[in-house]
């Protein structure tokens, strides 16, 4: 008997092959009969009318520190996704000597905006070494992990504070690849750097200080395991992108790996930047070298409030000065201070277009519920000022918990966006899933894929679709055994409605330890998610007892 049948569905193998109307039969975890299945099972999913495919891939999100509470990695699962990989930036929790927590706590603060209340009050520091962490999130995983391991703390590991203020040693660079290799061993599927990020001191965080010499030394145990090199580049500057596009095909090229560099974005106004970034991304796969450039397929909303740092204002110094290094009462001081105020209006006048077009999503007092859902442009005009001045005012007005909404960041043109996602050469990643978690509405870039790509703009196949989120995100990476619908593959499994599968509303959802709430997009048109085959999440009922993930290690790419 099986262990369970999935029925009458339309199956799209993750190939690219067309689709075509069967049955899945799984045992033991993994698939073993396609087709028409007759046999018996103990648990049968109808998936008359629906899409079934195999689990999606997420290659870059930041779960790192949710998996320590949330073994589901919410709301991965609900989105179709049946592994995710963390530890991208240059961050990941593992291997972190004790005293070099608070620091790591502090930069996933800045660079991701998780929570300090998140780490206070929801992980339990029990380990040091990579190996000890992949036992410790191992506990009741039901989602898959393939887990990268940051720069920034092999750097801690070895060179201590001093990973901060220079360039390694040959023997520091020695003890590193000593170091990546224990982490290889024990599951890391690839190594992950920046040359952007800042710490919470907004200096540059410790992979920054590297020299050419140990990235080409981390590269070369790379090469040893044909594991994955991922990076961070000057995203805001194509010409410095072209240049870390030629880096990274050196180093695939001389030793044998691939590498991947988000994100790319698309919007109104870096056309030519993103043209000139592809070309060179070509011109590198026909030398041989593998530099996959990772697009988002979804807009960007950046929900903020002054009560807490956004990186919406990275770019004007003093308001982020005064966001990221002032207490609840100094803000609101210098929001009401005269001069002040005049200095941070000043900075910010450049941007009034995006003051303009913010969204006030949600106030507290029952007199500004008035303005909620309206622009700033057209408060302003009700109140007879500016939009920049309204959102300092209503900051004021409700002690910093006014919340805004700035819309479409960075991606507004859907025909440059599908014409990249169904490039050959673009990784559809970049979801950032368990980071921004108070900022972003985190997940919904399948559903946005399917719902607008392929449903309403019909860029790309539904085969092709699938294809891309699946076997070619498992074979860039190495991950083994899954990303198809094969007999003897891990039976990874999601069942979805072709016209109905969306990116979804957004809303609260109360699982952020210390913190309680959190943005998250809802899921539509997922119907079931098989992991390990097991059924994990159905839209009928929610989350299931099931705990199959697992760590998934790397295998030669």
């Amino acid at each position: 008997m099986l262990d369970l049948i999935i029925k009458g569905g339309r199956i799209v193998d993750g190939s690219g092959m067309p689709g075509y109307l069967g049955d899945i039969g799984i045992k033991g975890g993994r698939i073993v009969r396609m087709g028409h299945v007759v046999e018996d099972a103990r648990e049968t999913v109808d998936a008359t009318g629906k899409i079934v495919a195999p689990g999606f891939i997420d290659p870059h999100t930041h779960f790192d520190a949710q998996l320590l509470w949330d073994g589901h990695a919410r709301p991965a699962i609900e989105h179709g996704v049946t592994t995710i990989v963390p530890g991208n930036c240059s961050l990941s929790l593992a291997p972190l000597k004790a005293a070099h927590r608070k620091k790591l706590v502090g930069m996933f603060n800045q660079i991701e905006e998780m929570p300090l209340k998140a780490f206070d009050e929801g992980v339990t520091w029990n380990w040091e070494t990579f190996e000890e962490f992949v036992d410790r999130i191992s506990e009741g995983l039901a989602i898959n992990v393939a887990p990268l391991v940051g720069h920034s703390v092999l750097r801690l590991w070895v060179m201590g504070d001093a990973a901060m203020e220079r360039v390694a040693t040959d023997q520091e660079i020695e003890q590193m690849q000593d170091l990546l290799r224990q982490c290889l061993d024990a599951g890391a599927v690839g190594l992950s750097t920046s040359f952007v990020d800042m710490d919470e001191t907004l200096q540059p965080v410790p992979s920054r200080y590297a020299d050419e010499r140990e990235l080409d030394g981390l590269a070369a145990v790379l090469g040893e395991y044909s594991r994955m090199l991922q990076i961070v580049p000057e995203f805001f500057d194509a010409d410095l992108t072209v240049a870390r596009v030629d880096q990274l095909a050196a180093l695939s090229l001389k030793y044998g790996i691939p590498t991947t560099f988000s994100p790319l974005f698309v919007n109104g106004d870096n056309s030519a930047g993103v043209d000139k970034v592809m070309k060179r991304v070509e011109e590198q796969f026909q030398r041989g070298a593998r530099v996959w450039p990772q697009v988002q397929t979804r807009p960007i909303d950046i929900s903020f409030c002054f009560a807490v740092p956004s990186l919406l204002f990275i770019r004007l110094p003093s308001w982020y000065a005064v966001m990221r290094f002032g207490t609840h009462e100094e803000i609101v001081a210098a929001f009401k201070d005269a001069d002040k105020r005049a200095q941070l209006s000043a900075e910010a006048a450049p941007m009034g277009p995006l003051w303009e077009m913010l969204v006030l999503r949600q106030v507290n007092t029952e007199a500004n519920q008035q303005y909620v859902g309206k622009t700033l442009g057209e408060i302003a005009k009700l109140r007879g000022t500016s939009a920049l001045e309204v959102m300092i005012d209503l900051s004021i007005e409700e002690d910093l918990d006014a919340h805004f909404l700035a819309a479409n960041m960075g991606h507004n043109e859907d025909v440059r966006v599908g014409n990249l996602l169904a490039h050959p050469n673009v990784h559809i990643g970049a979801s950032d899933g368990g980071a921004h978690i108070l900022s972003f509405a985190t997940y919904g870039d399948t559903g946005y894929l399917f719902s607008r790509f392929v449903r309403e703009k019909a860029m790309i196949g539904m085969e092709e679709a699938v294809r891309k989120i699946t076997s070619d995100t498992a074979a860039i990476w190495g991950i083994p055994e899954r990303g198809l619908l094969r007999p003897g593959y891990v039976a990874d499994v999601t069942v979805f409605d072709p016209e109905t599968i969306d990116r979804g509303a957004e809303y609260y959802v109360q699982d952020v330890p210390g913190e309680g709430h959190r943005y998250v997009r809802d899921a539509v048109g997922v119907e079931t998610v098989v992991i390990g085959g097991e059924v994990s999440w159905t839209a009928a009922k929610g989350y299931t007892e099931s705990r199959r993930g697992a760590i998934v290690p790397g295998v030669s790419a």
